[in-house]
């Protein structure tokens, strides 16, 4: 029997809620397989970065991690896309947090804006999409947040396993399976978490722990703070975790197999 084919994931974006440096969108992930296509979120900049990879009217779904517009904001362009530039108009399927589509018709007094996206709301539990199935577990950091783990629908070969934004490393341990490809957040860096503002975000030290306690097969940090020393994080992240350890940056390729 032939190998599973892999899945091909494309870091569009992965920055956190602000950068000033260029060409940095913020959080987007493309996950390929099989003729099937999904994004793990659409933060500001990634709808424009995407054109290299992929026409975004032939997407299956969006997935949102959670209500934060950094994750979120370019559903606007996307919608617009499909709406006026695509003859028919196209359709994505849009699975996002049960409030979302209503704080865009409060926000841009459009009611039903989103309407064009049709989905469902992200809840625990698996979602399949063509060759792909997305299985969203709840993480500690807004409300209604949740991290993903893509597989093959079949369930053959490795998974990604993206942690969207999460404040509790622990929060992580049930979805991540050996031989896995973590993409989690490292908003803090290098440096510890702040005392003030609770469980929001995980540094890299968080983040290669749950690489070792998990047996991931390698770690990639993503959304990390521009001033909080993110090659000092890889550093950290690469000292604490034996696998493979990389910083996300705009238009890496990572074949999961």
């Amino acid at each position: 029997m032939a190998d599973p084919a892999p899945l091909r994931v494309t870091v569009v974006g992965c920055a956190p809620a602000y950068t000033l440096r260029p060409g940095r969108p913020s959080s987007c992930y493309l996950v390929e397989a099989e003729g099937t296509a999904i994004l793990l979120d659409l933060g500001q900049g990634s709808f424009s970065a995407l054109g290299p990879f992929i026409d975004p009217a032939t997407l299956d779904a969006v997935f949102v991690s959670h209500l934060h517009p950094d994750h979120h904001a370019d559903l606007v362009p996307l919608r617009h896309y499909l709406r006026y530039a695509c003859d028919p108009p196209a359709t994505v399927a849009l699975h996002a947090p049960a409030e979302l589509r209503s704080r865009y018709d409060a926000l841009l007094g459009e009611p039903g804006f989103l309407d064009g996206l049709p989905g469902s709301d992200v809840s625990p539990g698996v979602t399949q999409v063509g060759a792909l199935a997305v299985d969203a577990r709840p993480v500690t950091h807004a409300t209604q947040s949740h991290a993903f783990r893509v597989t093959r629908v079949d369930g053959a070969g490795p998974g990604l396993v993206y942690s969207g934004d999460c404040g509790r490393a622990d929060d992580l341990l049930p979805i991540v399976r050996p031989t896995d490809t973590l993409l989690c957040e490292a908003s803090w860096g290098s440096s510890e978490a702040p005392a003030e503002g609770g469980a929001l975000h995980l540094t890299a030290a968080q983040a290669a722990d749950v690489a070792k306690r998990t047996g991931a097969a390698r770690l990639i940090l993503t959304h990390v703070l521009d001033e909080r020393d993110p090659d000092g994080a890889l550093a950290q992240a690469q000292r604490l975790f034996d696998g493979p350890v990389a910083l996300a940056e705009p238009g890496m390729i990572l074949e999961v197999d």
